[in-house]
């Protein structure tokens, strides 16, 4: 993506209606700093300003994204170059939530048994190693849901009988029984429900 093209581009629109910057931040609810900075490519409108401008400008967001007038076959090629490092961000993302959860779940693991653990070898009253062992479930529990939480957006889970590929409910994800890498769950397209795979993509 070409910022300079893009801010480029952006100002040739903006000259088109005859608009100065001023003119065109008042009527998109924006200073004439920040549209100098779309333009100067230092910084790219944010998507529902794109889509104002888009509407403004009677041109695409993947043209204004690509800082020209787009032909049909261009124009198909920009999106397909656009969807594909889209997903990729996705994958890269997903990647980055399924080793926070591994992570996190590892933290809140030693953290209850070291609580279970201290509890049992200390010479403390049963009332406190009540209390400790309570709240070690806590922190399991707690650590469960950010897991949860995590991991339930990363990447979607494919049926094995339709190939749809979904994201579960949280009420979904947590209830369905699991290994590593397969999620029982009922798929919303054919209603079966089985051992679903996880995908990142």
């Amino acid at each position: 993506m070409d910022m300079q093209k893009i801010g480029y581009f952006l100002a040739e629109l903006r000259k088109e209606k005859n608009l100065t910057q001023d003119e065109l931040g008042e009527q998109i609810g924006v200073t004439n700093k920040t549209v100098s900075r779309w333009e100067n490519g230092n910084y790219l409108p944010p998507v529902e300003i794109l889509q104002i401008l888009s509407n403004l400008y009677n041109v695409s967001i993947n043209e204004l994204l690509s800082g020209e007038r787009l032909s049909d076959e261009r124009y198909k090629e920009h999106a397909e170059e656009y969807i594909t490092v889209d997903l990729i961000k996705k994958n890269k993302t997903a990647k980055k939530y399924l080793a926070a959860s591994v992570i996190v779940a590892l933290i809140t693991t030693l953290a209850a048994l070291s609580i279970i653990i201290s509890s049992a070898l200390l010479a403390a009253p049963v009332w406190l190693r009540i209390i400790c062992i309570v709240f070690s479930i806590v922190i399991v529990v707690a650590g469960i849901g950010v897991c949860c939480a995590l991991t339930v957006d990363a990447g979607v889970y494919e049926c094995p009988n339709c190939g749809e590929k979904f994201v579960p409910s949280m009420k979904d994800f947590i209830g369905g029984m699991h290994t590593l890498t397969k999620r029982k769950l009922k798929c919303p397209k054919c209603g079966k429900k089985s051992f679903c795979k996880k995908r990142l993509s």
